[in-house]
């Protein structure tokens, strides 16, 4: 195997500060730029990252040594990418929208029906039974129960009468100790 160019050496130590040498595939090439600068390209093989690129922007100076500019992990052309960012605003939108839509093909799915329910109960039995702390009407929460704690009962709970008669965490303050 050939010895590293001083470019190439100088941009596996750059990544090697960054990312583990485990981390750094096979050479895949140096290329000039137009504005004078050097990439060198290496494939990663981190997990989780298949078809991205190591690349590491130089410059190099006549008579000097390779300096380092920038260091990053590019996606290639066969990278899992995630999809496009959208705004919060669009996609509340298409969530309220979704939701209409929804409504409306359950509200033409009941027509005028008894609106009874699969257990036989009439919708307005049900919303009866929801507790007025769920808030969201299903399951999720129960009476303001999160994971099996009563968050309101946390609030009613009446403080311990032994909680002002904490033992000290130091019996003494030593005083000129060695």
């Amino acid at each position: 195997m050939p010895e590293p160019t001083p470019r190439v050496s100088a941009a596996r130590a750059a990544l090697v500060e960054i990312t583990p040498d485990a981390t750094i595939g096979r050479l895949l090439g140096e290329a000039v730029e137009e504005d004078g600068s050097i990439t060198v390209t290496f494939d990663s093989a981190l997990a989780g990252y298949p078809g991205w690129a190591w690349t590491v922007s130089l410059a190099e100076i006549d008579g000097e040594a390779p300096t380092v500019l920038e260091a990053e992990l590019l996606p290639g052309d066969g990278a899992l990418l995630a999809p496009d960012w959208v705004p919060w605003s669009e996609r509340l939108a298409e969530y309220k929208a979704a939701q209409e839509a929804q409504n409306a093909s359950d509200a033409a799915d009941d027509g005028d029906a008894d609106d009874e329910d699969l257990d036989g109960d009439s919708e307005d039995e049900d919303e009866d039974e929801l507790d007025e702390d769920d808030v969201l009407g299903n399951d999720v929460l129960h009476g303001g129960d999160l994971d099996g704690v009563d968050i309101d009962d946390l609030d009613e709970q009446e403080p311990d009468d032994d909680d002002d008669e904490r033992e000290p965490v130091f019996d003494e303050v030593g005083e000129g100790s060695d």
